[in-house]
């Protein structure tokens, strides 16, 4: 089955309606009649897991390239689940998931990208940022921390910081994790009903969810604002969590294998070394 990425990128110019996109829907995974195969979905995963890790460890031999995953949801919307699924059997010492919480006193004596700076990718590295930079036109939107004035202009900025990032040898890939406010209903529940979730559960992620529309628009902003030719965003229908797997490590793979990475050559006279007893 072909899967074409592009169906879920969103075009540089483009408007975006979070509205019209069904949250539970899984494009490009029925088969001719029609029906969602869960069960293929399934496989798939495994198989795009091992060729992710294929791609992960000649992106990591090689040292020349470097993948910046910019990962965007809904409180509950699956950003955790997405790393340790998708990234299962990565090498450790090439990937790095940083996650940007509410700032420190530090970091906000400086500017909003300060500290996101610090944590994109080098030569070999795989980075996934859990919530980003992002969260500036996001959080600091909807809850009105700074005017609107001053927040949208960081559109512009961020277009600007993620091109320079991209003229110096970055690929960028941004990801917006959908679900629909029932879903994020049932998994926050999740978290008050199971003892092993109980950790996870905010009193504050109801009072984000009191402003679900606020943060629609704030995301629609986003998306449209943002999304580049080099930094494109995709939107991933997140409810079914086997499809934005399937999704997700299809937008991953296609990526990485654009690079057309090789390892490096190998020493000279290998052929004729000879390990010792």
């Amino acid at each position: 089955m072909t899967f074409d990425i592009d169906k879920l990128r969103v075009k540089p110019g483009s408007k975006v309606n979070l509205a019209k996109i069904d949250a539970d829907g899984t494009p490009q995974w029925q088969d001719k009649g029609g029906v969602t195969n869960k069960e293929d979905g399934k496989q798939r995963v495994v198989e795009l897991n091992d060729r992710l890790e294929a791609l992960q460890e000649l992106l990591y031999a090689e040292g020349k390239h470097r993948v910046l995953v910019v990962l965007q949801a809904m409180d509950a919307g699956g950003k955790d689940g997405t790393i340790r699924h998708v990234f299962d059997g990565v090498n450790p010492s090439g990937v790095r998931a940083p996650a940007f919480k509410k700032p420190t006193t530090r970091e906000l004596s400086r500017d909003y990208l300060w500290r996101v700076h610090q944590q994109v990718p080098g030569d070999g590295e795989l980075v996934i940022f859990n919530r980003s930079h992002y969260e500036d036109v996001l959080v600091v939107r909807v809850l009105d921390l700074v005017d609107k004035k001053r927040w949208a202009k960081r559109y512009q900025h961020i277009v600007n910081f993620e091109q320079m990032l991209v003229d110096e040898g970055t690929t960028i890939v941004k990801i917006y994790l959908h679900i629909s406010k029932e879903e994020q209903k049932e998994r926050l529940q999740a978290r008050l009903d199971e003892p092993t979730k109980n950790w996870k559960f905010e009193p504050g992620d109801l009072d984000m969810r009191e402003r679900w529309e606020d943060f629609m628009e704030a995301f629609e902003g986003a998306l449209e604002g943002t999304s580049t030719k080099d930094a494109p965003w995709f939107v991933v229908p997140a409810n079914r969590k086997w499809y934005r797997n399937v999704a997700v490590l299809e937008i991953m793979v296609q990526t990485l294998e654009e690079l057309n990475m090789k390892f490096p050559a190998a020493h000279p006279d290998i052929a004729s070394i000879i390990i010792p007893d």
